[in-house]
C-alpha cells in the first residue's frame, strides 16, 4: 500500500527553494533521483529534520512526501518548510520588481511581509 502523498504547492523557484533551505538550516536541495518509501522519483530532493524519506519537488510544482502519519517525520515541519518557501518566492519577486520587503515573524507564527513599492 501506497503512503506517498503528492500536493500541489507549486515549488518551482530554484531561487527561492534555495533560500528557504538556507533560511531553515536545512541540508541544500538535491537534483535528481529522490529515494521515497514505496518509489524513486525524478526531482529536487530536500531534507527536512527528522523525517526518514525527504521531499521530492517534481518538474510541474508538485511536492510528493511520505511522513506515514508523523511516524517518519514530523508534519508541522512540511509546514515550515512550505511557509518559508512561500515567504522567500514573494520576497524575491518584490525585490525582482523593484520593491523593498520587510519581513516580521508574529507571535502566533505567521510571517508578515510589508512591500513599499518602488524603494
Amino acid at each position: 500500500m501506497s503512503h506517498t502523498v503528492s500536493i500541489k504547492a507549486q515549488v518551482k523557484c530554484q531561487t527561492a527553494l534555495a533560500a528557504t533551505c538556507l533560511r531553515l538550516g536545512l541540508p541544500a536541495p538535491t537534483h535528481g533521483q529522490v529515494r521515497l518509501f514505496d518509489q524513486i522519483a525524478t526531482g529536487t530532493g530536500v531534507q527536512l529534520p527528522g523525517w526518514r524519506f525527504p521531499l521530492c519537488i517534481t518538474s510541474d510544482g508538485s511536492v510528493l512526501h511520505d511522513h506515514f502519519q508523523g511516524l517518519w517525520g514530523e508534519p508541522k515541519e512540511l509546514s515550515r518548510f512550505l511557509q518559508g518557501y512561500a515567504t522567500e518566492a514573494a520576497k524575491l519577486q518584490a525585490r525582482r520588481q523593484g520593491h523593498s520587503v520587510t519581513e516580521t515573524q508574529l507571535a502566533d507564527g505567521t510571517i508578515q511581509l510589508t512591500v513599499e513599492l518602488g524603494a
